[in-house]
């Protein structure tokens, strides 16, 4: 068994086939998790994740390139997390992509990070934490939050080993794509992370493992991204597959 623990399967991308994916899926146990980025998706997910008894579950936040679309209402995203189907409040973060030079934007996403911080809090469900290389600005963040106890995991890793032992330090879980198949980058921060604080995920339809680089992911792929920690950590495939899924379950409450 095999757990993506973030994916997009609402998006556009998947409206041909949406239900074909999920049901072949399930027939090779993989479960999902569905992730929001905004009101309407946050829905989505937990709409899509209704219509399943179980291997399929949904996050809910606003991402932060979405927080000058929307108002984060923290109640109303209250209402949403009582569904039993909600998992986590995510994906949430910081991303000055579009903002570099936007002091306001950027003061802007903390302030809407640290509210999801509390709610994620006050419900008592973990984050799911979005970074583009602002792994020392959201360590801070939560060493500053420490009185609303953020947990959860850092979707997508990209960073350095130094950080990532940081934030395994606080009890963060670290989860990667299917870019580790391809960059060498990350080895050394698989080979240092205990695998008992590894997720894994696709975050489908984006960062396609090898070899469908350049295609629609697909949560079935999360194979790929297990394969390559196995190689990477010298342990076998059976031993990644059963301690992520341990690790997703626990964390994720599943």
């Amino acid at each position: 068994m095999l757990i993506d623990t973030h994916c997009h399967l609402n998006f556009k991308d998947y409206d041909n086939d949406r239900e074909q994916i999920i049901g072949r899926c399930l027939d090779n146990n993989v479960w999902i998790i569905n992730v929001g980025v905004n009101k309407e998706t946050s829905r989505q997910v937990i709409e899509l994740a209704e219509k399943y008894k179980e291997g399929v579950y949904a996050s809910i936040a606003v991402h932060p390139h979405n927080i000058d679309k929307e108002e984060f209402k923290s109640e109303e995203y209250k209402k949403l997390a009582k569904n039993k189907k909600v998992v986590a409040i995510g994906e949430t973060g910081l991303d000055y992509m579009f903002c570099e030079n936007n002091k306001e934007q950027q003061e802007l996403q903390k302030e809407i990070f640290i509210k999801h911080i509390k709610l994620a809090h006050q419900i008592d469900k973990p984050l799911i934490i979005h970074s583009r290389r602002l792994f020392p600005e959201i360590l801070e963040i939560i060493k500053d939050n420490k009185q609303h106890n953020p947990r959860g995991v850092l979707h997508c890793y990209m960073g350095r080993w130094s950080y990532a032992k940081e934030y395994l330090d606080l009890g963060f879980y670290i989860s990667f794509t299917g870019l580790i198949t391809y960059a060498r980058d990350y080895d050394k921060v698989i080979r240092n992370t205990p695998l008992d604080r590894i997720l894994i995920e696709t975050d489908a339809p984006y960062l396609s493992p090898e070899p469908y680089r350049n295609k629609r992911n697909n949560p079935i792929y999360v194979k790929h991204v297990a394969e390559q920690i196995a190689k990477t950590k010298e342990v076998s495939f059976e031993k990644v597959a059963e301690q992520t899924t341990k690790n997703a379950k626990e964390l994720f409450k599943i």
